[in-house]
């Protein structure tokens, strides 16, 4: 995989929500692999460096969600890479906080960053879906995933789970997707289910 997209809305005013989990992935990477410092780029900030022992790009679409697909076009158009090259990391309201999963195509699942992906550039690229929970009611879902984690829930659980997520990146990159989430597995436990919302498994 050549390029990792990470979801989220632009703005210190969002940047520790539920819904910024995947901007909050990308960085993490970026410091762990101590790749230059994101630029303003394909209407969002793009970095560029050796992972795994080859040249990736990390991107942050600056657009806001529901236009997400508008960067992640851009930047594959320039580089030539095709969808099953990228991968995109995002917040999932059906899975438990903390737990991981890996998927190629797929719907949107009323996620408003990958359905504006998958109208642009169709469903072919691989989703690492990020569980947060859900509220329980889905009129509380907008106000549910624009809230910020917490001080608990940062140490708890979203820190260990970004450092091991870092850490293990190199398996996703090199197109082992089974091997990076059994790795997660092994270097993170996820919080006790109904710990946050009505989440599911």
């Amino acid at each position: 995989m050549r390029l990792l997209v990470g979801l989220g809305n632009p703005g210190s005013r969002y940047a520790r929500n539920r819904h910024n989990i995947g901007f909050m992935a990308v960085e993490a990477i970026a410091r762990r692999y101590a790749v230059p410092a994101f630029r303003s780029r394909f209407k969002g900030e793009l970095t560029e460096g050796v992972i795994a022992g080859e040249r990736r790009l990390l991107l942050r679409p600056l657009t806001f969600m529901n236009l997400s697909g508008e960067s992640v076009l851009a930047a594959m158009s320039f580089y030539k890479i095709a969808p099953g090259d990228i991968a995109v990391i995002h917040d999932e309201l059906d899975l438990r906080p903390g737990k991981l999963r890996v998927k190629r195509g797929g719907g949107s699942a009323g996620h408003n960053g990958l359905r504006s992906i998958d109208a642009l550039i169709g469903p072919d690229y691989w989703r690492v879906r990020l569980g947060i929970g859900h509220p329980g009611i889905r009129e509380l879902v907008h106000p549910y995933v624009l809230q910020n984690f917490d001080g608990d829930e940062m140490r708890d659980w979203v820190e260990p789970l970004l450092d091991a997520i870092a850490e293990t990146i190199p398996h996703l990159l090199d197109g082992a997707p089974d091997a990076f989430m059994s790795d997660v597995a092994r270097r993170f436990t996820p919080p006790d289910p109904g710990s946050e919302g009505s989440s599911q498994a």
